[in-house]
């Protein structure tokens, strides 16, 4: 897969999925569904306050595609209703309106009705930049703060699911660090070389797995021939593996704001269905490709 119209065709073969939009009086979420909708792939389920929601479907002439508006206000009982109507099989997808990350996730993560599955959650961004001739999957940017070496490897293996689920052959993976060597006073540069040893060993599956890399040596292969390093994975790396969250959302936020015609996608892995998730100042573009995702994520 080279970009998100490839991704967008594969969604479009699929069956119609039920796409739950939480708090979803948004202009860019509702905006990002209504194309869903009319590309062919999806229906919704809208919660919200009705009134406000009516009145943007209005504006943008949506019709086609809505199943039901439940009018909630409250973002915490519309988050609980939202994961609630996924648990008992109503709907495919969790979609984020207009709300805090960390409501909706305590939703999720209820212990009596909500999405766990017994795998870790994480958060998989997969950006298209021009100088990059393939679509690149960061994680975790956006949900597990500091994992350990453990997390890492759910981490990793999760974002390597998503990648097979989308065709990506040959997948490779770079866990990034500051440096290209082992040092014993950079824990990530530990963690990554673990890490690789363990995809030498089979404990993480359907990806070449390669680090401590740089950033620079994860993706140039003109960096990786200067400074002489002999990898199968350093400098097309499809997959990066970022250290903490900081360094990834940084690096993120820097290549869609900096990275002139960057299209970007959001989607958290782990629970019971995918869960369209991306910044709220976020466009409706990236909204409706992370739509495309968890499409396919959903796809039996």
């Amino acid at each position: 897969m080279k970009n998100f119209d490839d991704l967008l065709a594969k969604a479009k073969e699929q069956k119609t999925k039920t796409i739950v939009a939480t708090k979803a009086e948004d202009p860019t979420t509702l905006l990002a569904l209504k194309e869903a909708c009319d590309e062919g792939f999806a229906k919704g389920i809208l919660i919200g306050e009705k009134i406000a929601i009516e009145k943007e479907l209005n504006k943008l002439n949506f019709v086609k595609g809505i199943e039901d508006i439940i009018d909630i206000k409250d973002p915490v009982e519309a988050s609980n209703e939202s994961v609630k109507i996924i648990s008992r099989g109503a709907g495919d997808i969790l979609l984020k309106g207009l709300l805090h990350t960390d409501i909706l996730l305590s939703a999720v993560l209820n212990k009596e009705w909500g999405l766990r599955t017994g795998k870790m959650l994480s958060h998989v961004l997969i950006i298209k930049v021009p100088a990059y001739r393939k679509l690149l999957f960061i994680t975790d940017a956006a949900m597990n703060i500091g994992p350990d070496l453990e997390c890492k490897k759910h981490i990793l293996q999760n974002a390597i699911d998503l990648a097979g689920k989308l065709h990506v052959q040959d997948i490779k993976a770079a866990c990034l660090a500051a440096v290209e060597d082992v040092n014993p006073k950079m824990q990530c540069t530990l963690d990554a070389a673990s890490l690789s040893k363990m995809a030498d060993r089979g404990q993480i599956k359907g990806a070449k797995v390669d680090g401590p890399l740089a950033f620079d040596n994860a993706i140039s292969p003109k960096a990786v021939e200067i400074k002489g390093i002999k990898s199968a994975v350093a400098g097309d790396a499809d997959i990066l593996l970022v250290p903490e969250i900081e360094s990834g959302n940084i690096l993120f936020k820097g290549l869609v704001y900096f990275a002139e015609e960057s299209t970007a996608a959001g989607i958290i892995l782990g629970a019971k269905c995918p869960i369209a998730l991306l910044s709220r100042a976020d466009s409706d573009r990236s909204k409706f490709y992370s739509l495309v995702l968890c499409a396919l994520s959903a796809h039996k």
